[in-house]
């Protein structure tokens, strides 16, 4: 079960000055109620092969389900042995193309974005423009202490290219057969990112709802815009983790700011933390009210993130422009973004030979055949490009 986190609780209360008392109990009722939820346990399919009912009725309930104990201990080594190695590569800072060598930084020359950058525990989303101005309200920005640095990253996008680890949980046959559960067996990629929230520096993301395109669609429900992993590597708790408000992705677009106005802070009335062990993975429904606060305590947070669609849902739709330019999404650009996921079983293959590989069917019905190499290592840099963002 997640550990203790009441240190960490407390330490965060004091970032909060007047506010002390009130985010202590919030941060301590939430993670209370989180753990009384029925939305956790392992992937469990049927005798026919179908994701269980009672998973498949709490997802759609709550929006959001915890997979228990879905990466291994070695799995989560190979995770945070190539965390350290990218770190060593980070940039020195926003505009910076080296690392703290002088050698080439990691993403140096790249098309794409790669690095979100955030001031220590500020929230450099929300109250803007940025990602569609979806990020409504701008959170509570404590004064971080006086050693940390003047920027950090805490978000690095189109992961698969720097990390053969986190490739090969993308193609973790497990969690493409839920996705092919949820979002039919011709499902199609979204985007990757690692989400990095360090103690005492890790940014906040404000309150929103993924979702872009589809919130008039005629055929508008609670699936059409796809869903997000999240694979834990350290685990997840009401202080560093994501928040979500329960239900939300059946209700259609929200005024988040008068949601927070009726809460008299931004700590939503009936929120409720994703709380998850070292190894749990998170599905997370993208209309789902989610956000999280400043990393004020102790146990930092690396999320390795990644999400799927419904190809109903992209295909022919022109991106909404969050991580993708407004380019119309036919199957040339399906196809070729999906190699992501070709890449991915492959890799798998080869660090789990014994492991049952997903089949994914579209490759299948189109003889698409790939291989995991150093010409494919080479094929993902700036991959998420064709990030397909609605």
């Amino acid at each position: 079960m997640p550990l203790d986190i009441s240190a960490s609780i407390e330490a965060c209360a004091q970032y909060y000055g007047d506010d002390a008392d009130a985010m202590r109990a919030y941060l301590t009722a939430g993670q209370e109620k989180a753990l009384q939820l029925d939305n956790r346990g392992p992937i469990r399919f049927d005798s026919e092969g179908r994701l269980d009912a009672s998973i498949v009725e709490a997802y759609s309930k709550y929006g959001f389900y915890i997979f228990e104990n879905v990466l291994d201990a070695d799995e989560l080594e190979d995770i945070k042995a190539d965390l350290d190695a990218m770190r060593d590569k980070f940039p020195t800072g926003p505009d910076s193309q080296v690392n703290h060598r002088g050698e080439t930084a990691l993403g140096a020359g790249n098309q794409a974005m790669n690095f979100v950058w955030s001031k220590p525990l500020g929230d450099p989303l929300g109250g803007s423009s940025l990602a569609n101005g979806r990020h409504e309200v701008k959170m509570f920005e404590p004064e971080a202490k006086a050693d940390t640095p003047a920027a950090a990253p805490f978000i690095l996008l189109g992961s698969l290219q720097f990390s053969e680890a986190c490739l090969r949980v993308y193609g973790h046959p497990q969690l493409l057969k839920v996705t092919e559960e949820i979002n039919g067996a011709d499902f199609a990629p979204f985007n990757e990112a690692l989400f990095i929230k360090d103690p005492g520096i890790g940014a906040a993301v404000s309150w929103h709802q993924d979702g872009v395109t589809h919130w008039d669609n005629p055929d508008f429900d609670q699936d059409i815009h796809g869903f997000n992993f999240m694979a834990q590597v350290y685990g997840s708790t009401a202080v560093n983790g994501v928040w979500v408000l329960p239900g939300t992705h059946k209700m259609g677009k929200l005024d988040i700011a008068t949601l927070v106005a009726e809460s008299g802070s931004e700590r939503l009335n009936g929120a409720v933390p994703i709380v998850c062990d070292p190894g749990d993975v998170a599905i997370c429904n993208r209309q789902l009210l989610h956000g999280s606060f400043p990393n004020c305590g102790f146990e930092q947070r690396v999320t390795v993130n990644f999400g799927f669609h419904r190809r109903s849902s992209v295909l022919g739709v022109a991106g909404g422009g969050v991580h993708s330019d407004s380019q119309v999404f036919d199957d040339e650009v399906i196809q070729r973004r999906s190699r992501t996921i070709g890449y991915a079983i492959e890799a798998r293959k080869q660090r789990f030979p014994d492991e049952q590989a997903y089949v994914y069917q579209p490759f299948e019905n189109a003889g698409s055949t790939y291989v995991w190499n150093e010409r494919s290592r080479a094929d993902l840099k700036d991959y998420n490009i064709d990030d397909l963002s609605i």
